[in-house]
């Protein structure tokens, strides 16, 4: 048995692009995830950048995503090989092809209001 599934949570780099060839079209976006560690009592982050490939309706509503928008993708990692006419070599690239996403920060939104709101009933 074999299994190829990714789960990311971070934010988008930029608006998602949305590209048309041969009427199947494709929504890519970049999205960030970051990690850190201690070195000599100082923290080092590192920032991932993972490209990100969505198909069919699911792709119909990633297009709506904006800059900074936080999302939790799933899908299984791809690599695709083409040839590089700057460099005249072929050139491997990994993607996550997303099967799911699920947007955050929405929630953290409705959270925030929620907590406004009992503030100020309370300060009532």
């Amino acid at each position: 048995m074999y299994s190829n599934k990714v789960t990311l949570i971070g934010f988008t780099g930029a608006d998602a692009e949305v590209r048309t060839n041969n009427d199947r079209s494709l929504t890519t976006l970049s999205l960030a995830t970051k990690s850190s560690y201690k070195k000599d009592g100082k923290y080092i982050e590192h920032t991932e950048w993972h490209r990100c490939v969505i198909f069919g309706k699911l792709g119909e509503f990633a297009a709506t995503l904006k800059k900074g928008a936080h999302i939790q993708v799933e899908g299984e990692l791809r690599s695709r090989k083409y040839d590089s006419t700057k460099t005249n070599t072929e050139v491997t690239i990994w993607e996550i092809r997303v099967n799911s996403i699920l947007k955050l920060d929405r929630a953290a939104k409705a959270a925030a209001e929620d907590e406004d709101e009992s503030t100020e009933e309370e300060a009532a």
